[in-house]
């Protein structure tokens, strides 16, 4: 495996493929969820050198299960984890470091995220809290996620930010406008998150009423999906036409959709990793022959080529969720 820095600003390595481990909560977006299978891809992503695990106070049980499956190889580890946007208020996050250090079993937090800009707590209050509980030792390092140009811009001004997370893949390209070129030029880490578009792009679903509803929400989808939030036609059309394509690269090449679609996003300057979900020791597995693929630049130009319609339909919202954004 070889490892990458987190960003400019610490000396956090981390692999090129996170673990991300919200699957672990189950729910009515994932379904039903053994224990004993989430902590058995925790200990397989380790078996096989992916060191890097992500995870959120949000999503409900995954803190604890990752605390569990970490036990006796937290050394192997580097965690992230999220405070939720109603936490941002110095004496609540200070709270809510603590609720997750407890959960996960460990006495520091490598990399603690703002899970969501909230507008409505002084900026510099929160990033005086995080300074101390980096400074406490509690956690390595800090940094954002779903921040957009104009709230990254004042957190690099006005802390040590490290990472911003964010929606990336083949056919979500919307970052690439400000925020890739943003981090890139300040030495933010980008992590991307839904990396395979919620399995789209491992080529498992032939068109959009296949997708599960728990799946189908995002502006991808029409506003008459169960669980939309966003009041868009969508663009279900462009989306499938563009994965028949991604398909037909693949087959060329002789590989996995899946892999090809990963390794794109991870040769993308700029990027430090990509969180795939895994709810079992299985589905970690399949995803591993990813990293051993390097796409040449006539093949990364042809898939880019092949998204081009999506990215542009998208246009600027950098919310995958919502309209109005809660980017900015």
């Amino acid at each position: 495996m070889q490892y990458r820095a987190l960003g400019s600003r610490d000396d956090i390595q981390v692999s090129p493929i996170a673990l991300g481990c919200w699957p672990f909560s189950g729910g009515e977006f994932w379904g039903k969820q053994a224990d004993e299978d989430s902590i058995a891809a925790v200990h397989a992503a380790l078996d096989a050198g992916i060191n890097f695990f992500d995870t959120a106070e949000g999503y409900v049980h995954s803190e604890e299960v990752l605390g569990r499956g970490l036990k006796g190889r937290r050394h192997e580890a580097v965690i992230a984890t999220k405070v939720n946007a109603v936490n941002l208020a110095p004496e609540d996050l200070n709270a809510a470091c603590e609720r997750s250090l407890r959960v996960l079993q460990t006495d520091h937090i490598d990399l603690y995220q703002i899970h969501w800009p909230n507008w409505e707590v002084p900026l510099e209050e929160t990033v005086g809290a995080l300074d101390a509980l980096q400074d406490a030792g509690k956690i390595r390092a800090y940094g954002v996620c779903n921040f957009a140009e104009q709230d990254l811009s004042a957190m690099i001004g006005a802390g040590r930010c490290v990472s911003d997370q964010m929606p990336y893949s083949l056919v979500w390209r919307v970052i690439e406008r400000a925020v890739l070129p943003l981090c890139r030029d300040n030495g933010i880490g980008v992590i991307c998150y839904s990396p395979l578009a919620q399995g789209v792009l491992t080529g498992r679903y032939a068109n959009a009423d296949e997708v599960p509803e728990g799946l189908a929400r995002s502006r991808h989808y029409s506003s008459g999906r169960k669980f939309s939030l966003h009041g868009e036609p969508g663009l279900e059309a462009e989306l499938f036409a563009a994965v028949a394509e991604i398909r037909q690269i693949a087959e060329a090449l002789g590989e996995p959709m899946a892999a090809v679609s990963l390794a794109w996003a991870r040769q993308q300057a700029g990027i430090t990793s990509l969180l795939v979900g895994a709810r079992n020791a299985e589905e970690v597995r399949r995803n591993l022959p990813s990293l051993e693929l390097t796409l040449d630049e006539e093949v990364l130009a042809q898939l880019s080529a092949a998204t081009d319609l999506v990215k542009d339909r998208l246009g600027d919202n950098l919310d995958m969720w919502r309209v109005p954004a809660r980017m900015r």
